[in-house]
């Protein structure tokens, strides 16, 4: 099973990570974690460190393709090694490159969604998206010490918000895949979150063969929810 978290930069994502890889690893669930990007083409490399840092690609078209070739790229190097020995929960992926691309190029996110849903062994079973109000992520960042990145300051945090909403209906339409949407604002919502990803990750890992997989080691401890 392929479980992704999706959400603007302090929704809550590494938290409600860190929670499921600690669980599942207290149930024997080899829970394993990806990233949202491959880096192992150079070109596209270049394209998306652009886009990450706010600066559109010369055109539509060489931004979609970096993009897609690179999730290509992920799917066949990353993901499908990683799946052959259990289920994997990516921090960010399909969505989240979509919003980036309807952020930075002005065409509707179901656009990019369509085009990028085209990479198949990427669709995840089960998509979280983390609906936390962005004043509050924005309050969370503020705590943090590291240096603010594009997409983080509040208006665009509020656009891309939106943005994300628009991709997970588009995602659903064109998948028919699952979007569980809900805040993680409180350590309510994150027990509520993990358990419900945890009910999907058990079904997907009958008990009686846990047990043969070999134990990891246990993650660090998850991170609490900020205010």
């Amino acid at each position: 099973m392929l479980l992704a978290l999706e959400g603007i930069a302090g929704s809550g994502k590494s938290t409600l990570r860190d929670r499921l890889l600690s669980t599942a690893a207290c149930e024997d669930i080899r829970l394993r974690h990806i990233g949202q990007f491959s880096w192992l083409s150079l070109e596209a490399t270049r394209t998306i460190i652009g886009l990450r840092a706010g600066r559109p690609a010369a055109s539509i078209t060489r931004a979609v393709t970096a993009v897609r070739h690179d999730l290509e790229l992920h799917a066949r190097h990353n993901l499908a090694p990683a799946l052959s020995q259990g289920p994997v929960v990516a921090d960010r992926l399909t969505l989240s490159s979509a919003c980036l691309l309807a952020f930075l190029h002005e065409r509707p996110v179901a656009h990019y969604v369509q085009q990028l849903t085209e990479v198949t062994a990427t669709r995840a079973e089960l998509t979280v998206l983390l609906t936390t109000e962005p004043k509050l992520c924005h309050a969370r960042l503020s705590k943090r010490p590291t240096t603010r990145r594009f997409g983080e300051n509040p208006l665009a945090a509020a656009r891309l918000a939106d943005l994300y909403e628009q991709a997970a209906t588009a995602w659903t339409q064109a998948t028919g895949l699952p979007v569980l949407r809900h805040p993680c604002a409180v350590e309510s919502d994150l027990d509520l979150l993990a358990s419900a990803c945890l009910d999907w990750l058990r079904k997907t890992v009958p008990h009686t063969a846990r047990k043969e997989l070999p134990r990891a080691p246990s993650p660090d401890a998850p991170r609490r929810l900020g205010p």
